[in-house]
């Protein structure tokens, strides 16, 4: 019954897989999930948008979201340098291509350390919402050294690393599913591990049952004597069996005990008759 269950979780989990496989195909990675900047210097962060949309004519629509706690979400609302859009004014530019969008962050400060998330939404008939999709980017912001000039200024990037929260949600998931799958397993080989563990001690006890009627009925056995031949289990069994109908040949009553009312040993002799009276 369990493994039935297990099997039917298994095709449900499996089911559900492909079905969010359907209809969640669109995704975003990144390039580089770090970068370092020194202040004053220029940054491009670049996310690519990978998968298909749920409708070909459907729309997609990008923007990017800012917070600077990097453990923190990011909320809607919340844009770069509090632009939503392309602001030269205020050093924010958002780029939009085929299958990459960026933002372009002119002379970094130290207020613009913090989390980047780059958000790829599907929109279906311009209202309708099919897919979402995002990816998430830290900058971190270094003081600059006095001697070096603004030209110089550049930012250093780090290849992608999966380990955002994402990625161990996901597997976090991942591991609670297969634990699940795998527990009517778990619990039955403890259940056969305890029968195995208890005919081996039911075994060993016959054994020893065995072997205390066997030192019983030898009382003049010697520890130089030949050891008696080992019995099997089945063999203790039916003799224990057999036993329940036997009797002693001590035991008063059995066919061939001695006849207690009588002489046991000696057979009966006349009696000697009186020798006559001499004197008569």
């Amino acid at each position: 019954m369990d493994v039935f269950w297990a099997l039917l979780l298994c095709v449900h989990f499996l089911t559900a897989v492909q079905a969010s496989g359907e209809h969640h195909s669109l995704s975003v990675s990144v390039p580089h999930r770090n970068y370092e900047c020194p202040e004053g210097a220029n940054v491009t962060l670049k996310c690519i948008q990978s998968g298909s949309k749920a409708y070909p004519k459907d729309k997609l629509w990008s923007t990017w979201l800012f917070t600077p706690r990097s453990k923190d979400r990011c909320h809607k609302g919340e844009h770069p340098r509090g632009s939503s859009h392309t602001n030269r004014s205020l050093g924010v530019e958002y780029i939009s291509g085929e299958k990459i969008f960026s933002i372009f962050l002119q002379t970094v400060k130290h207020k613009d350390q913090g989390k980047y998330c780059c958000l790829l939404v599907d929109f279906h008939d311009k209202h309708k919402e099919e897919q979402e999709a995002h990816e998430t980017i830290y900058l971190t912001v270094v003081p600059t050294n006095a001697n070096t000039r603004n030209g110089s200024l550049k930012c250093s990037e780090w290849s992608h690393i999966p380990s955002d929260d994402s990625v161990a949600e996901g597997l976090a998931i991942a591991a609670c599913v297969a634990f699940i799958l795998c527990l009517p397993l778990i619990l039955m080989l403890v259940y056969r591990q305890r029968q195995t563990v208890e005919r081996h001690r039911r075994s060993h006890e016959l054994v020893r049952m065995d072997s205390e009627a066997q030192a019983h009925e030898n009382p003049v056995f010697l520890g130089d004597s030949p050891q008696p031949k080992p019995r099997t289990v089945s063999q203790i069994m039916m003799r224990q069996s057999s036993e329940t109908g036997r009797h002693l040949l001590s035991d008063p009553g059995t066919p061939l005990s001695p006849n207690i009312q009588g002489e046991m040993f000696f057979p009966a002799q006349d009696p000697i008759p009186e020798s006559p009276n001499l004197l008569d």
